[in-house]
């Protein structure tokens, strides 16, 4: 599998409507149903142990809530059931994350660890929906950087 980063140019951000969703089969090739929820749970078990763990609440309760409701969203997204915008109709994504100051740094950790993830639970899937998949990762998440990689956040101007 070729799981790559790609670099993040502020003057090249794709346009959100322009980046291609994953190939639909992704969501069965890695075992439907149960499958995904593994795959999403094994996300966020080593995301809480990540550098960006302070992103996400660490009580054990509500980490299962956004296994729960972000597997909706990225299961629809990999081809599973349309359960996320059945319940929640659309969500501005960009607009949902701009309280949270996400640098590149960020997203090379988030990213990193969805790599492992997919090498982990998707090593018998066919590269190419594999990589349809973390393709559309890449490109999604630069629209989620809303801080400059060397910009202090708010949190650390207040110690000094």
């Amino acid at each position: 599998m070729n799981l790559v980063i790609t670099p993040y140019d502020p003057e090249n951000i794709p346009k959100e409507e322009e980046i291609p969703l994953p190939d639909p089969r992704f969501y069965e090739a890695v075992g439907a149903e149960e499958g995904f929820k593994a795959l999403v749970s094994d996300f966020y078990d080593r995301i809480v142990e990540s550098d960006i763990a302070f992103f996400f609440p660490q009580e054990e309760e509500e980490i299962e809530k956004i296994k729960i409701h972000n597997g909706k969203y990225f299961g629809e997204i990999a081809g599973g059931p349309k359960r996320y915008s059945e319940e929640m109709g659309h969500i501005d994504q960009v607009e949902m994350h701009k309280p949270f100051s996400i640098n590149e740094k960020h997203r090379d950790e988030w990213l990193g660890t969805w790599r492992e993830v997919l090498e982990t639970h998707a090593k018998d899937v066919d590269a190419q929906i594999v990589e349809s998949y973390f393709r559309f990762l890449d490109e999604y998440s630069k629209l989620l950087i809303n801080r400059r990689r060397n910009a202090r956040a708010f949190e650390d101007l207040a110690k000094v």
